[in-house]
């Protein structure tokens, strides 16, 4: 027989199931942090982040084929993380918007913290 839980805090256990997000949040949520696990991909968006680059840019500047920055930079671009605009011949590609960029540098700022306090 299992052991019923019972809410320390039932009055804020209630005011937080108001304010959950629904399934489909949650899984979208889920799935940007799985697509920007890839350590791959961290070191495109870093690049990135600093400023927008050409497919054989990231390519010389990463040590990576076309074909993989290219196929890293399909995934990156259908979730939103990146946009690419035509400069004649090129695909130019540069971080999707100010979020992403927040994001991934919050990330980094977080991480260059914990370092510094384990120093």
């Amino acid at each position: 027989m299992e052991d019923k839980i019972y809410a320390c805090h039932p009055h804020i256990v209630n005011e937080r199931k108001k304010v959950l997000p629904d399934q489909h949040n949650i899984d979208a949520v889920a799935g940007f942090f799985r697509v920007i696990s890839d350590p791959t991909r961290v070191r495109i968006l870093w690049a990135l982040d600093q400023g927008e680059l050409c497919v054989g840019d990231l390519s010389v500047l990463l040590d990576m084929t076309v074909s993989a920055i290219s196929h890293q930079l399909k995934m990156l671009k259908d979730t939103g993380l990146v946009k690419a605009r035509r400069d004649g011949k090129h695909m130019i590609y540069s971080l999707d918007d100010e979020h992403v960029r927040a994001v991934f540098e919050t990330a980094v700022e977080h991480l260059e913290h914990l370092h510094k306090e384990k120093e």
